[in-house]
């Protein structure tokens, strides 16, 4: 018997996922809270995995799935290749693996559409930033030592004191550590 699943992502904790494939009839839902740009989430391979010939996975956009085009075309070819059909309900697209010409093209082009727009928001998120800065407004991230515990761990690791033992002590990963030392 065919299941219908939903796999929702919002890219940050603060945004809402309410309107997501709302009013959708769903029998499993995958939902999580985390950049697209990034391969390592949880919940889309745990819905992947879930998956079984003849279910059916919904998801609002495309741009949901994944931030390439690439990326959403093999994760497409690969669901149907399996049997698994896959709705897109903002674009109004259902993928089964029945593909025409016509269909290939207009998923292509959606696609690109979209990777278009992601661009256009980091352009214009880095224009704030640059602005803000030139404002006085924008400082970035706080440094997570300050200049004192710095100068202890360049101290301590010249001093011969295991690497591991210092990062572990002051929170800081390895590769931090060694960019801090190597200053």
């Amino acid at each position: 018997m065919s299941k219908h699943i939903g796999y929702i992502r919002v890219s940050t904790l603060d945004q809402n996922t309410e309107r997501q494939l709302d009013g959708v009839k769903l029998d499993k839902v995958y939902e999580e809270k985390i950049s697209g740009a990034t391969t390592q989430r949880p919940q889309l391979q745990a819905c992947l995995d879930y998956l079984r010939d003849s279910d059916f996975l919904h998801i609002h956009s495309m741009d949901r799935l994944a931030r390439s085009m690439r990326d959403i075309e093999d994760l497409v070819k690969e669901l149907t290749e399996r049997g698994v059909t896959v709705q897109f309900h903002k674009e109004g697209w259902i993928f089964n693996g029945k593909m025409d010409a016509t269909q290939t093209l207009l998923f292509q082009m959606l696609g690109a559409v979209s990777q278009f727009e992601r661009s256009i928001i980091r352009e214009r998120q880095a224009e704030g930033i640059a602005k803000a800065k030139a404002k006085g407004k924008y400082k970035g991230r706080k440094p997570k030592l300050s200049e004192e515990e710095i100068s202890e761990i360049r101290r301590r690791s010249e001093e011969g004191e295991e690497k591991k033992t210092l990062a572990e002590e002051f929170g800081i990963s390895r590769q931090t550590l060694y960019r801090l030392i190597k200053v």
